[in-house]
């Protein structure tokens, strides 16, 4: 088995309308993503080119464009970012993909409730 490399984007601010509540729906929350993926990188160590490599730029876009679809719940959008990561970048030999909910309407004080969805091929 070739060896893998890991690509990180920690750290994705988006605002979104997920949530059960019709509050949420309308008011919306901020959320925090991060995405780890695995891949064999040798090609592009080579070569020098973002062709051969995971364009985390292109991680981004699908972490925003899943985000802007409305869901009752963050499984749902988890699992729609992990799909499309493996669907679209075929290298990836693994993801790590977590979507955190800051400030939850939870009656109490929480800083943020959390999924993490992973997937290999």
């Amino acid at each position: 088995m070739a060896t893998l490399q890991q690509i990180d984007v920690h750290g994705i601010r988006l605002y979104a309308n997920h949530g059960c509540m019709q509050e949420e729906a309308v008011i919306g929350s901020h959320y925090e993503v991060n995405i780890s993926v695995w891949a064999n990188l040798s090609v592009s160590v080579q070569t020098d080119e973002l062709k051969d490599t995971v364009d985390y730029v292109a991680l981004y876009e699908i972490t925003k464009e899943e985000m802007a679809k409305r869901a009752k719940l963050l499984e749902v959008v988890c699992q729609r970012i992990i799909d499309r990561i493996m669907n679209e970048h075929s290298s990836v030999q693994r993801a790590y993909v977590n979507v955190a909910k800051l400030n939850p309407p939870i009656n109490g004080d929480v800083e943020r409730v959390a999924l993490t969805f992973t997937a290999e091929r």
